[in-house]
């Protein structure tokens, strides 16, 4: 009897102990099992935002800022010498000086110069002989009065103004014939202008003042503070919206130089629209501060079209700022001298004749 009460208290100490042991082992792997899957989504909440921010914040927003300070020009170049644009009183143009042999003078110094604003002498400011680049518009006439060898050899001639011309110089073109058209908008490739201008037909009506008011208006839009327009006609307009008169005053009030080329055939010199045509194409040239040329012979033209790009290249920029500027508008007479150095005969000077006070964008 004894045994069997002292077997049966065995059995109960026997399932005390397990049943104590139980919870204990529980307890133990709960632990193990509950920080693990917390540990691993820390790492991948850490990982990443981190790694996901850095480079947008450092790179990117950056780069985009670049191009909006340089001027994209056509082909994907880029043009790193942007004219700075301010509103402003300071006057400026440029000034060809030649000898009496029509040949250019270049190496003068900003002390050869006087400057008068009406009758008024006035500090120069601004002063540069760099042989820098130009905005170029061609204005090309495609009228039916431009028929004939005309075209071919005009043609042919600006091609010697392209290789003589600064590499970096950008070109816009515009033909001309009953109405003006722009053919080619800012481009640095002077053949691609030529090529444009090979199979063009001669037809219709000539509107010469509204290509030239055109013109006047693209260049001001070019990358070069210099402009110049190459007017390559005979001169005799027919066609045009604006008037002679309008012509001249925007050619006056703007910073554009218009050489003009006559394309005179054999038939147009000596007669009435010929001698019309040369005295339209000297006034729109000297307002401006350009010239006008009439070459008589296919050598003769090549060499006009060489003298135009060279003087382009061998101007004097120069700037100044009236005292007590008024923005009324009213025209001011410009009046240049050069004193030539020891030694050298006399210089003449060729600019614009003067501006209307208002102080627009340079």
């Amino acid at each position: 009897m004894k045994s069997r009460r002292h077997a049966a208290l065995v059995a109960c100490m026997i399932l005390a102990a397990a049943f104590a042991a139980s919870p204990l082992s529980t307890a133990q792997q709960k632990p193990d099992n509950k920080p693990a899957q917390p540990a691993e989504q820390k790492d991948l909440l850490k990982v990443e935002p981190a790694a996901r921010p850095t480079p947008p914040e450092t790179g990117p927003k950056k780069s985009p800022q670049k191009p909006d300070t340089r001027i994209q020009l056509p082909g994907g170049d880029v043009d790193d010498k942007n004219p700075v644009i301010t509103n402003t009183d300071l006057i400026t143009f440029t000034v060809t000086v030649t000898d009496i042999y029509g040949r250019f003078v270049s190496g003068l110094s900003k002390n050869a110069f006087s400057i008068f604003d009406d009758k008024s002498e006035q500090n120069i400011t601004f002063f540069s002989d760099e042989d820098s680049p130009v905005s170029v518009g061609i204005l090309f006439d495609v009228s039916g009065s431009m028929s004939g060898d005309k075209v071919r050899r005009a043609r042919d001639a600006l091609g010697h103004f392209v290789q003589t011309s600064h590499d970096r110089d950008e070109y816009f073109l515009i033909g001309f014939n009953s109405r003006a058209q722009l053919l080619m908008d800012r481009t640095r490739d002077g053949n691609a202008v030529l090529d444009k201008l090979t199979f063009v037909q001669t037809k219709n009506n000539t509107a010469l003042y509204d290509a030239c008011y055109l013109g006047v208006e693209r260049v001001q839009r070019g990358v070069h503070p210099k402009r110049a327009l190459l007017l390559i006609s005979d001169g005799q307009d027919n066609n045009s919206r604006y008037t002679f008169n309008e012509l001249r005053r925007v050619l006056k009030e703007s910073d554009v130089v218009l050489y003009a080329i006559g394309i005179l055939g054999g038939s147009d010199v000596g007669s009435s629209l010929g001698m019309e045509g040369q005295g339209i194409l000297d006034e729109l040239a000297g307002v401006s501060g350009g010239k006008a040329f009439y070459p008589r012979s296919n050598a003769e033209m090549d060499d006009i079209f060489e003298q135009i790009a060279l003087e382009l290249r061998h101007q004097y920029s120069i700037g100044y700022r009236p005292p007590n500027f008024t923005s009324d508008g009213k025209w001011h007479k410009i009046k240049v001298r050069v004193a030539p150095p020891r030694g050298l005969p006399r210089l003449w000077v060729r600019s614009k004749e003067g501006y209307f006070a208002i102080a627009n964008p340079k």
